[in-house]
């Protein structure tokens, strides 16, 4: 199957092993390990790999994880290419107002690089919010930027906000945790020592 890279869709086939994009993006799945339980669902999910490092690493934590794609040829090379007993991955737009009544409720999401892409992100905020579990946990990452509304160097992005304008993204949620991402290197905002801060994390709890 032919699935053109967009410039920013990583498929690790297709990447030299050293390549940036790829280790920061699998690093923010190995991060997320230790938090994943339950139901899981990988909102965005691109061509699979990330829901496979997910099924393979967290098979006794797991009850399943679906991997939620808007891209048709994007799921059918997650189905034709990361085939695990615990994944299913499924077209679906993540800004869909009737996603929580389609997929149910999860203990976990996981969005990787996905707000930036979107249009309404009030939307996929409150999507966020329904489907996830009282009590459930949310992980998700962004790269900082000029702000909303701000034109961004990237052509794939509506916007890429401030580190100020992320940490008000979660103000519904009672408890949360903030962290910086540069490559391989994550580590959390309080205290941090690092000097470039392209990418912020959060794991938030409902």
């Amino acid at each position: 199957m032919l699935l053109k890279d967009n410039g920013e869709r990583v498929i690790p086939e297709k990447m030299d092993i050293t390549n940036e994009l790829l280790i920061e993006h699998l690093a923010r799945y190995h991060f997320s390990v230790p938090h994943i339980y339950g139901r899981t669902l990988d909102f965005a999910t691109g061509v699979g790999y990330g829901a496979h490092v997910i099924a393979k690493k967290c098979k006794y934590e797991l009850e399943e994880i679906i991997g939620v794609d808007i891209n048709s040829k994007a799921i059918q090379y997650a189905k034709a290419n990361y085939y695990h007993p615990l994944s299913d991955f499924k077209v679906a737009d993540v800004t869909d107002p009737t996603l929580p009544d389609h997929l149910g409720a999860f203990d976990v999401i996981i969005s990787f690089e996905t707000i930036e892409h979107i249009e309404a992100e009030d939307q996929f905020m409150d999507n966020i919010y329904h489907l996830l579990k009282p009590g459930g946990t949310l992980i998700l990452s962004t790269p900082f930027g000029e702000g909303k509304g701000k034109p961004c160097g990237s052509p794939f992005h509506v916007h890429q906000m401030t580190e100020t304008e992320f940490v008000s993204m979660f103000d519904q949620f009672p408890k949360k945790k903030f962290f910086y991402q540069r490559g391989a290197l994550i580590e959390p905002m309080e205290g941090s020592q690092m000097e470039h801060k392209p990418l912020g994390i959060v794991i938030a709890y409902k």
